[in-house]
Order: C-alpha cells, then sequence, then structure tokens
C-alpha cells in the first residue's frame, strides 16, 4: 500500500493542476465512488453511507447511467454530487486525444458537471490540458482503497487508509461488481472510523 501513496505522489508531478486533495483547516475528508451506477451495489453504498450521515462524489459512467437512469437518479435524491468518468472507462493512455475527449463528451451528454476524474487515473498530457479548460476540477485522490484488487489483503489496506488520512482527503472506493467484496467489508468499517475520529464526510465542491 506504501507504493500505492508513492504513486500518488509521483502522478502529481505529470498532472499539475489537478485536484489531489483539498485545502481546508476542517476536519473533513471526502469520499468518492468510481464506475458506477451499478443497480445493485450502489443502493448499497448509497444505504451505507446515510447511516453514517455521509456525503460523498459518485464518478460515473456514461454508458452506466444510460443502462441504469434510476439508479443514477437514487444518488442525486440522495444529496450526492456526480462527476464524469468517461462514457465507456476508457484508458486514455490507450487512444488518441481526438478520441479520449468524443468518449468523455459522450457522457457529459447524461448530465452536467464540473468534475471529471480519469479512468485508472490514466491522461495523455494532451487529453489532461484540454479537460482543465473544460472542467473546474480533474480530480484524482489522496488515498487509493484498491477494493477492485482480488488479492486484496483488507487489513492492510485497512490500516494504510486509517494511517493516512488527514483533513482534506480524497479517497476513491468503488461501486462496482469487480469491487463488491472487498467493498462490502472495507466500507462499513471507514465509515466507523471516520465517525469515531470525528470527521465530517463531504461531497466534493462542484
Amino acid at each position: 500500500m506504501v507504493s500505492g501513496l508513492f504513486h500518488s505522489r509521483l502522478l502529481r508531478k505529470v498532472y499539475p493542476g489537478a485536484l489531489w486533495q483539498v485545502e481546508t483547516l476542517e476536519r473533513t475528508v471526502y469520499l468518492t465512488f468510481d464506475d458506477g451506477p451499478h443497480p445493485e451495489i450502489t443502493p448499497w453504498v448509497l444505504e451505507t453511507l446515510k447511516n453514517y450521515d455521509a456525503k460523498a462524489t459518485f464518478f460515473c459512467i456514461g454508458n452506466n447511467i444510460d443502462k441504469y437512469p434510476e439508479t443514477y437518479q437514487q444518488i442525486l435524491q440522495a444529496g450526492h454530487v456526480t462527476g464524469n468518468h468517461t462514457n465507456h472507462h476508457v484508458n486514455g493512455w490507450k487512444v488518441t486525444t481526438e478520441e479520449y475527449l468524443k468518449d468523455v463528451e459522450a457522457c457529459a451528454h447524461y448530465f452536467e458537471t464540473p468534475l471529471f476524474r480519469p479512468p485508472y487515473g490514466r491522461m495523455k498530457r494532451s487529453q489532461f490540458e484540454t479537460l482543465k479548460t473544460r472542467y473546474k476540477n480533474v480530480v484524482m485522490w489522496s488515498l487509493l482503497s484498491r477494493d477492485y484488487y482480488a488479492g486484496l489483503d483488507i487489513r492492510q489496506s485497512m490500516r494504510f487508509l486509517k494511517l493516512n488520512t488527514v483533513p482534506g482527503s480524497i479517497i476513491v472506493f468503488h461501486d462496482s461488481s469487480k469491487a463488491e467484496k472487498n467493498l462490502k467489508e472495507m466500507l462499513p468499517e471507514y465509515l466507523r472510523f471516520l465517525k469515531e475520529q470525528r470527521y465530517e464526510m463531504k461531497s466534493l465542491p462542484a
């Protein structure tokens, strides 16, 4: 997990101007969920967040919004914020800038948002420079839960999250089938920890 933190710090030099952490003097953190909406997992996340008086930001895939519009509406009705996560979960390193931006715009067809997060955290510099002009914030992260990883050592991951959580942290989880098993074990424990440590859990400023 230390390597994950190092990876984050290294990428900060590659994408200057991206939002990695919120500058705040308040005891506040920012939970984020990628790759939804999912018709079963996203409602579970929403109910779990509600139990801890937590708000979050959901970075949604346009194709999933198209398939599950009711679930997307549930996110909004619960008072959470949504951000663009491309239309087909595109890896920016593997496509041209034109193709990438076209896919981002296809997602933007479903909703307006000032927030964008690149799938895998991967963008070409040319893609990033254009997106910075179109979105208020290109959002990355402070802490990555790695809940999508099948071989995850959950105890180690939880220790990593707890030890490195600070005011302004942006934390990534995933409301996806790939992450479901780990997410359902990790998220309630992490939310309990945040409440015990008297952190307020907010959506990112939109």
